[in-house]
């Protein structure tokens, strides 16, 4: 099979090779996938920098997110599953081969129904960014009449929180950087967007909210945002936090919090119970399914050009999910 691959840690344009792989065979309750598009994560950029983990073989065929067809299956996985269209997560959990190659042998529960009417790129986005997303609108439960505040709300996670959010009942406030991201949270589902860069978010939430403050927010930045977080919250409210890339050491002003009393929650899509996942699972392809979910695809690129995607993801100014193909 075609795939890509590293044999140490690096720079993209360095370590990257393609060419032929052996193709897996399904396992017990495993199915065998033909991968048509294979999204790319900023753990993805990371981790073949060295910054998450070691090695886990001579070779690493990177990336956890992708989507493609069912091509057989394992012992115990029901034989009517092949030729089923699929989106895939954890490709690459605990193991050295992922999704940027030809085939990957995967977890049955990992390979997940992708509706006709949406693109094997559409479904190699969701994967990490999407359960992140959910886990943090609904790890509490039903958001129905709440309002929520998602903080980068045109980003990978925050462009899914906007639309499940809205789906569960939610009114949503986002906080964007531009002009062109409002645009998009508001096509997404958010009632009102605030540009952080020329408002005063906390001011802004509380005109919004007539004072009453926020039910949730969903935080990309913990520790940059807390001071103004605090500021947004009505008492007994919840932050669900997956990111704290400016700030990872978090300043928290405890006697402010003491204040609201709120629940923190931090999200890692990875650690989520078992049932919870699988209920992310339910609702993201039934949504899909009812054209109530959207991928923003920003690009994509052919196999060969798997560093140049590397690189873009590294750049971080791609408004949607970077894919690579594989045809």
């Amino acid at each position: 099979m075609r795939a890509a691959w590293y044999a140490e840690f690096g720079e993209a344009k360095d370590i990257f090779q393609t060419g032929e792989q052996d193709t897996p065979v399904a396992g017990d309750g495993e199915v065998l996938v033909r991968v048509h598009a294979t999204g790319i994560n900023p753990l993805d950029v990371k981790r073949r920098a060295g910054l998450r983990g070691p090695m886990m073989g001579d070779v690493m065929i990177p990336h956890f997110d992708g989507a493609g067809v069912i091509e057989a299956v394992g012992a115990g996985v029901d034989a009517g599953r092949v030729g089923e269209r699929v989106w895939l997560f954890e490709g690459h959990m605990r193991r050295a081969n992922g999704t940027a190659a030809e085939y990957i042998a995967i977890d049955a529960t990992r390979a997940n129904l992708l509706p006709e009417g949406q693109s094997f790129a559409a479904g190699a986005c969701l994967g990490i960014p999407a359960m992140t997303a959910h886990a943090a609108v609904f790890t509490d439960g039903p958001v129905d009449g709440q309002t929520i505040l998602v903080t980068g709300a045109a980003g990978a996670v925050g462009n899914y929180a906007v639309q499940m959010a809205r789906n569960g009942g939610a009114t949503v406030i986002g906080t964007v950087s531009s002009d062109e991201k409002a645009a998009r949270a508001m096509e997404d589902g958010a009632a009102h967007t605030i540009n952080y860069k020329t408002e005063d978010v906390a001011a802004r939430v509380k005109e919004l909210t007539d004072g009453k403050g926020v039910d949730r927010v969903v935080e990309v930045e913990l520790g940059g945002n807390i001071e103004t977080t605090v500021k947004v919250l009505k008492t007994g409210a919840a932050i669900a936090a997956y990111a704290s890339m400016a700030e990872p050491v978090v300043p928290y002003p405890f006697y402010k919090l003491l204040a609201k009393a709120p629940t923190l929650h931090i999200i890692g899509c990875f650690t989520m119970a078992e049932d919870f996942k699988m209920q992310s699972v339910a609702d993201i392809s039934r949504w899909m399914a009812e054209d109530k979910l959207t991928s923003r695809v920003a690009c994509e690129f052919p196999l060969d050009d798997i560093a140049a995607a590397h690189e873009l993801v590294e750049e971080g100014r791609q408004v949607g999910g970077v894919v690579v193909t594989i045809d």
